[in-house]
C-alpha cells in the first residue's frame, strides 16, 4: 500500500508541473505527434466506439475470487490502449485508463499467484504497447552553444500513464510467482533491445524506473545476462563512435557498476575485453561530464578485482589526455588519483615515466586549477609512498617543473602549493634533492646560453640584411 501511495502521490506533483513548451519530434525525424495521433485514432477508436471499456468492467475488488484472474486479464487488455497526450481529447478516458492501471497495481500488490504462466504474454505485451515508442527530442540548432547541465530536461507527456505502467512491470519482475525459466519467452532479447533504447530518455524519472528495472532483470533472469552486457556494450560503441551523446550513459554505468562488483575471480578475458574496448574510450567522449563519477566508480570496482589492470586505464587515460580542455584534465586527474590508490608498486613502475612526465606538464599548466589539482597528489600518503620508492627516475622529471612554476606561475596559491611540495621532496632525500636541484641550475645555465647564442645569430643575420640593403625594409 505504501508503493501505491507514493505513486499516487508522485502523479499529484507531476500533474501540476508545467509541460514543455517545445514540440518534439521523432528520432527519425517525423512528427511525433502524427504517430501518437495514430495510436488513438487506432485501436483507442475502436475501443471507444463499441463504449466506455474502462467502466464497463467491474472493480477487482469486488469480483468473484474465481473471476478475479479472467477479469485481470480483460483489464491489462484495455490498458494496452495508447493515448495521445499532445492533445487534449479524451480527457475521461485517459483518467480512467489510469484509474484502471492504479487498480491494478494495488491488484497485484495484495493478491498472490496473480502472475501465472496464462497471463504473462498479456502483462508483457500490455507494458510493451505502453512503453515501446519513438522517442522525442528537442529541434536545436546545431550551432547554438547549449550547456547540457543548464538545460530544463524534456519531460515526457504520457508520463502519468508511464509510471504506472513501469511501477506495474516492476512489481512483475520482482514477483517470486515469476518463473524466469516462464517468463523469458516473453522477457526475451527482442524486448531488452527495445527497452535499452528507453535510457535515451530525457526525462530522467524514466531513466531511473529503467535503470531499477534492468538491474532486476539482469539479477533473476540468468540467461539473458550475457546478451545484456553484449546489448549495452553496443549502446557504448554507439556514443564512442558515432553520435557521441545519449542520455542514458549515467544509469547504465550504475548498473554494470553493481555487475562488476559481482564478477567472479579470476576475471575472464570477455569482462576485460568489456573494459578495454567499451568503458576506457568513453573517456574521450565530449559529454564524459554528465557520467564521470559512474564511469570512474567502473573503474575503481575493475582495479579492485584484478590491480593489474590499473595499468591498462591509466595508459589509457594519458592517450586520451585532452590537451585543450582544462576542465576535463581536472576530471582526468581525479580518476588518476583514485586509481593509483589501487595501484601495485610493479604496475606502478611500468608507467611512472611516461605518467609523471604528464603530470609535469599538469604542474606548469597556466589554468590553476589543474596545477592545483596535480600538487595536490602529494596529500595522499600512498601516492608520496610510491613516488618515493621511486625517486631516483622521478625527482629529475618533477622538480624541474616545481622550480619553473616558483618562479614563473602567477597564480598565488600554486605558489604555495609548489614550495610545500619542494621541501616534501628536500625532506625524503637531501642528497638527491640537491643533486635534482644542480642538474637543473645546470640545464637552466646551458638553455640560457643557447638562447643567447640563438639571439646572437639572429642579429648577425639581421646586421648582413640591413647592410646589403642599406638599412632598407
Amino acid at each position: 500500500m505504501k508503493i501505491l501511495q507514493q505513486v499516487r502521490q508522485r502523479i499529484g506533483q507531476d500533474g501540476k508541473k508545467a509541460s514543455p513548451t517545445n514540440q518534439p519530434t521523432a528520432k527519425d525525424g517525423s512528427a511525433l505527434k502524427g504517430k501518437a495521433s495514430a495510436s488513438t485514432s487506432g485501436a483507442a477508436k475502436g475501443y471507444l466506439e463499441m463504449g466506455p471499456p474502462f467502466a464497463a468492467l467491474p472493480k477487482l475488488r469486488e469480483a468473484p475470487n474465481g473471476d478475479r484472474a479472467e477479469l485481470f486479464r480483460k483489464k491489462l487488455e484495455v490498458c494496452a490502449v495508447v493515448f495521445d497526450f499532445y492533445n487534449e481529447s479524451n480527457q475521461r478516458e485517459k483518467e480512467a485508463k489510469r484509474q484502471t492501471l492504479l487498480e491494478i497495481v494495488e491488484y497485484v500488490n495484495n493478491q498472490r499467484n496473480c502472475f501465472n504462466e496464462a497471463l504473462m504474454l498479456d502483462v508483457v505485451t500490455m507494458v510493451a504497447a505502453n512503453i515501446f515508442r519513438a522517442l522525442p527530442t528537442r529541434n536545436k540548432d546545431p550551432l547554438a552553444f547549449s550547456d547540457p547541465e543548464e538545460e530544463e530536461p524534456s519531460l515526457e507527456r504520457a508520463w502519468p500513464h508511464l509510471q504506472i505502467v513501469y511501477e506495474f512491470f516492476l512489481r512483475f519482475v520482482v514477483s517470486n510467482d515469476v518463473d524466469p525459466k516462464i517468463a523469458k519467452r516473453y522477457v526475451d532479447q527482442n524486448f531488452m533491445l527495445q527497452l535499452l533504447e528507453l535510457f535515451d530518455s530525457e526525462d530522467p524519472r524514466e531513466r531511473d524506473y529503467l535503470k531499477t528495472i534492468l538491474h532486476r532483470i539482469y539479477g533473476k533472469f540468468m540467461a539473458l545476462r550475457s546478451f545484456i552486457r553484449r546489448a549495452i556494450q553496443h549502446v557504448f560503441f554507439k556514443v564512442i563512435y558515432e553520435c557521441e551523446t545519449h542520455n542514458g550513459v549515467g544509469e547504465l554505468l550504475e548498473i554494470l557498476g553493481s555487475i562488476i562488483n559481482g564478477f567472479a575471480l579470476p576475471l575472464k578475458d570477455e569482462h576485460k575485453d568489456f573494459l578495454i574496448k567499451a568503458l576506457i574510450p568513453l573517456h574521450k567522449v565530449k559529454s564524459l561530464v554528465s557520467f564521470y563519477q559512474q564511469l570512474s566508480y567502473c573503474m575503481a570496482q575493475y582495479v579492485e578485482k584484478d590491480p593489474r589492470l590499473a595499468y591498462e586505464i591509466i595508459t589509457a587515460m594519458l592517450r586520451y589526455w585532452p590537451l585543450s580542455i582544462t576542465s576535463k584534465q581536472v576530471l582526468f586527474l581525479n580518476e588518476l588519483e583514485e586509481t593509483l590508490e589501487l595501484t601495485q608498486p610493479s604496475e606502478f613502475h611500468r608507467m611512472q615515466e611516461v605518467l609523471f612526465r604528464r603530470l609535469a606538464l599538469c604542474i606548469t599548466c597556466p589554468h590553476f586549477q589543474v596545477a592545483e589539482r596535480t600538487l595536490f597528489f602529494w596529500n595522499n600518503d600512498y601516492i608520496v609512498k610510491l613516488i618515493n620508492q621511486n625517486r631516483q627516475d622521478l625527482f629529475p622529471i618533477i622538480i624541474s617543473a616545481l622550480y619553473k612554476n616558483s618562479k614563473q606561475h602567477w597564480n598565488s596559491a600554486v605558489h604555495g602549493l609548489t614550495f610545500n611540495v619542494l621541501k616534501l621532496l628536500m625532506e625524503a632525500d637531501p642528497q638527491l634533492f640537491d643533486d635534482c636541484s644542480t642538474k637543473h641550475k645546470a640545464e637552466e645555465e646551458n638553455e640560457e646560453r643557447r638562447e643567447a647564442l640563438r639571439a646572437q645569430k639572429w642579429q648577425i643575420l639581421q646586421d648582413m640584411h640591413n647592410a646589403k640593403t642599406g638599412g632598407k625594409n
